[in-house]
């Protein structure tokens, strides 16, 4: 496989609300409170954001390659930061966990193993578990809201 190059632009404009130009969008990131009407989500919420997407992204394909129907796929991420207290700590997320509810009529099995794949192929997984534990859970029985 060719690796893949992927590139960012992050800025501080004159507001002090930090700007990340993307291939095809600006993402605003803000924790500033003098200008409350500019904050978005703060930078751990993107990590998690984009964390979710790559696992809806790569649960589409595998779903795909498995022959598995989902007629909707709901990605719920929940971090736990830590309290860093001393300069030595470092700062990240203690815990993480992972819902996914699939609406799909296949058997547990075979979303079990969908989920074990999803896992297995997420680089950004990959990239957080190497420091912090992840809990990742499955609920068979969802129900597409439409």
């Amino acid at each position: 496989m060719k690796p893949t190059s992927i590139n960012v632009l992050g800025y501080t404009g004159n507001n002090s609300q930090f700007v990340v130009k993307t291939l095809n969008t600006d993402l605003r990131i803000s924790q500033n409170a003098k200008f409350p009407e500019l904050e978005g989500p703060n930078p751990y919420e993107y990590i998690l954001a984009g964390f979710a997407g790559c696992i809806n992204a790569l649960g589409q394909i595998v779903a795909a390659e498995l022959g598995i129907v989902l007629r909707s796929l709901q990605v719920e991420i929940t971090g736990s930061l830590n309290k860093v207290t001393r300069k030595d700590e470092r700062p990240g997320f203690d815990k993480i966990e992972i819902t996914l509810k699939p609406a799909a009529t296949a058997p547990l099995e075979t979303l079990k193993r969908w989920m074990d794949e999803v896992q297995f192929r997420s680089p950004v997984y990959d990239a957080l578990v190497n420091n912090t534990p992840v809990s990742l859970n499955l609920y068979k029985e969802y129900t597409a809201v439409n």
